[in-house]
């Protein structure tokens, strides 16, 4: 679950993480009131969860409170890839001597937290990262032994040399690990991390990835969700369990277990087609999941077939299909439909389907080859 930059500012500053003075509005005459108190040149930043804010305008240098309604105004309603900024945040503007990054991170490689930090932070630290990854320095942390001080501070002399910052930025390093595992987070960066004229040292800019898995025990986290930031795909699919995550392609999958989903997505890319989502049901045969299931896919108009692939282990094939069933009498698509089951109970199961007029297949790949023909069809 992502949360706003002045959210995550929020928790920074309660884990003893300096962060520049501000406040989020909704409105433009709020805004410049919140100017007015600061006294004095500002930044307007958008709010919206998705990244190269800047870049697209919705990040705004004002010098004087009197500009600032007007620059809120612009910047309130905007459309930044594809999200619309309902919520800006006026914060206190900085002179910036440098800029640096630091992050941490899940590594699936290591499967250990990692720290990266760079010297070259920034808005380009992408590109850094691409064409000069020399310039980041990395620690992957041992789950036995922890994060040390020590270990903080050999990353913040990779970022400083003055012995003042590396200090500063020492206790910043260490208290972001300790924001990060206190929400249970999947990810956390400041970028930038900038030192000012003065020597401080200041995290400006905030990111912060809560894991969704663990929201059960992070109430305060969960009270941060925005909801205007997700589709109603989305927000359907959490509220009747599903794992679901929106693609690009054109067919709409759905499949009982993650893994077997991983899988159904690859066949479809190995013959030619491209996935629509990634929607995990789970176990359950519970019909009202497969009808959510299908309103969260006939909902993309860019689905052009819907591809059932079940494999019954402990879930039985023909509670499965009579699920498929019980959804289908509620909702048919528009869309061609092929179904694969194979497993506990399938002989039983695609009788159930074939009373109904449905063939069900029982490989992967004849199943994905079938769909994918059906969609150019239907498309033609």
């Amino acid at each position: 679950m992502k949360i706003h930059e002045y959210q995550a500012k929020e928790i920074f500053a309660s884990y003893g993480i300096p962060v520049p003075p501000g406040e989020v509005v909704t409105t433009a005459s709020e805004a410049a009131a919140v100017a007015r108190k600061i006294d004095g040149p500002v930044v307007v930043k958008a709010q919206v969860h998705v990244g190269g804010r800047g870049k697209a305008g919705g990040v705004k240098l004002v010098e004087k409170p009197s500009d600032v309604e007007a620059v809120a105004d612009q910047i309130l309603g905007m459309d930044i890839k594809g999200l619309t900024v309902r919520k800006v945040l006026v914060t206190s503007a900085v002179e910036i001597e440098t800029e640096a990054y630091v992050g941490l991170l899940l590594d699936r490689a290591s499967k250990r937290i990692t720290y990266l930090v760079s010297a070259a932070g920034g808005v380009d630290i992408e590109e850094v990262a691409e064409k000069t990854p020399e310039l980041i320095h990395k620690l992957t942390i041992d789950p036995v032994v922890g994060f040390r001080p020590f270990h903080a501070r050999w990353l913040a002399t990779k970022l400083y040399k003055d012995p003042a910052q590396v200090k500063a930025a020492t206790g910043i390093i260490f208290n972001l690990y300790r924001a990060f595992m206190g929400t249970d987070s999947s990810l956390a960066e400041i970028n930038p991390l900038v030192t000012l004229p003065s020597g401080e040292v200041l995290a400006i800019d905030a990111k912060l990835n809560a894991d969704d898995n663990a929201l059960f025990r992070q109430p305060k986290v969960e009270e941060m969700r925005d909801l205007d930031a997700e589709t109603d795909a989305e927000i359907l699919a959490r509220e009747k369990g599903l794992s679901y995550v929106p693609l690009d392609g054109e067919i709409g999958c759905v499949v009982n277990g993650a893994g077997l989903a991983m899988a159904t997505m690859d066949v479809i890319k190995h013959y030619g087609g491209e996935p629509a989502n990634f929607l995990d049901i789970g176990g359950s045969s519970n019909p009202e999941k497969v009808v959510a299931a299908l309103d969260i896919i006939t909902s993309d108009s860019k689905v052009k077939g819907i591809l059932f692939n079940i494999f019954g282990g402990i879930t039985r094939c023909d509670d499965v299909a009579n699920g498929i069933k019980a959804a289908f009498a509620k909702k048919k698509p528009q869309v061609p439909i092929v179904i694969r089951l194979t497993g506990t109970n399938e002989d039983l199961a695609k009788e159930i389907l074939e009373a109904e007029g449905y063939h069900a297949l029982t490989t992967m790949d004849e199943a994905v080859k079938a769909i994918i023909a059906e969609s150019k069809g239907a498309a033609s």
